[in-house]
């Protein structure tokens, strides 16, 4: 090998060798790793305080993320707590309106239903049934055929009489022409006038008994079971069926004898039954100023118009005989009244918060009771969680229709 060539090898061989170790460091290849492993073991190798200034970015980094996170949590679980339509703090509750109603206070008592008019069916003679000719259950008018008794007897001697009464009527006119003649005598004549008249009474007898075994209808009125059929044998004790007016009802009660001084005829009675949740009205016709020994009360009587036919004969009634009425009474639940040492309250809620307001109560009834004074008509009462209620204490309240 030449010389040259020898000295060339050896001047290139270390500088690629320099090269290679140089770029890396010098980013000549794209890798910066090697520069960052640089950067790194320089920020060690500045000491304590350079790591401290970076704990502190890393720390105020960890503290915003996680205070954001907190606060993005606490929002959630906040908007989540919240009801639609309400605010923080705000107590759902119950409440109703104050309204003027009609109120009626008096005597209480409790009384019973009656039929206007009722009656058991019966026959008023003996004999067998032949036909029936009403339904149970319905409408019957009066004077309406409803059983027919077997009369054919009766028929045939009705028959039997016409045919006399006919013959002894011919005959008594001819008699009538001769004794304006002169040609028979006075007795004759009044003899056939007798036996002519005692036909005409057996006829009307006959009808009368044959009238008799067909039992018909006494009143306008709704019949109910019959019992009896085609072919019973029938008499004045067996019961056909029982009858009843209902078109009109009385309302039978008693009151204590203190009340006996009492103007109580006209007077309207207010009453309830079972089945309807509404108030009856009826006015006393009758009084029984005969003191009953036993109860020390007297009874009365009130007709009821039942022309609708909404109530029925036997239905128990519970009942006010009306001494005063109000017309533009305030009521509320009487779980709505706080009872206090002297006097009552009742939560109101005015401008979305809860007020307490002293009242003064009067009539109470089942389940209402009467406010004179402290409220007015409009305002909204509270009736459900009163216990957790405070004075101005913010609340939502949900009146229900």
């Amino acid at each position: 090998m030449k010389k040259g060539t020898k000295i060339v090898l050896w001047i290139s061989i270390p500088l690629v060798l320099a090269i290679w170790f140089a770029g890396p460091r010098l980013g000549l290849w794209g890798n910066r790793d090697l520069k960052k492993k640089d950067e790194v073991g320089a920020v060690e190798n500045r000491g304590p305080a350079a790591g401290v200034q970076q704990g502190q970015v890393q720390n105020q980094a960890a503290g915003g993320q996680q205070g954001q996170g907190q606060n993005q949590a606490a929002g959630g679980q906040q908007g989540q707590g919240q009801r639609p339509g309400g605010q923080p703090g705000q107590l759902p509750v119950t409440g109703t309106i104050a309204k003027p109603s009609y109120l009626t206070n008096g005597i209480r008592s409790a009384g019973s239903l009656l039929a206007n008019e009722e009656v058991d069916i019966v026959s008023k003679v003996s004999g067998k049934v032949t036909a029936v000719y009403f339904k149970e259950g319905s409408k019957v008018r009066k004077g309406d055929l409803l059983v027919k008794i077997y009369d054919d007897d009766l028929q045939a001697q009705l028959r039997r009489s016409e045919i006399q009464e006919k013959m002894l009527s011919e005959k008594l006119e001819r008699q009538r022409v001769l004794l304006e003649k002169d040609a028979v005598s006075r007795e004759a004549f009044d003899q056939l006038q007798t036996d002519y008249n005692v036909i005409l009474a057996d006829i009307n007898l006959l009808r009368v008994r044959i009238a008799e075994t067909e039992v018909r209808s006494p009143f306008d009125g709704v019949i109910g079971f019959r019992y009896v059929s085609e072919g019973t044998y029938v008499t004045p004790s067996v019961k056909i069926a029982h009858l009843i007016d209902d078109s009109f009802l009385k309302l039978e009660f008693a009151i204590s004898e203190k009340y006996v001084s009492e103007q109580l005829l006209g007077k309207r009675i207010s009453f309830e039954t079972k089945g309807y949740n509404e108030e009856f009205f009826a006015t006393v016709y009758a009084v029984d100023y005969r003191i009953d020994e036993t109860t020390r009360t007297i009874g009365l009587r009130a007709r009821f118009d039942n022309r609708a036919g909404r109530l029925v004969p036997g239905m128990f009634a519970s009942l006010t005989l009306i001494t005063d009425e109000k017309l533009n009474a305030i009521q509320i639940p009487t779980e709505a009244i706080v009872p206090e040492m002297n006097e009552k309250k009742v939560w109101v809620a005015r401008k979305g918060r809860a007020q307490m307001v002293p009242v003064i109560t009067g009539t109470r009834t089942a389940t209402m009771i009467e406010v004179i004074s402290g409220l007015s008509a409009g305002d909204t009462i509270l009736t459900t969680g009163l216990m957790q209620l405070r004075e101005n204490m913010p609340v939502r309240v949900n009146v229900p229709d």
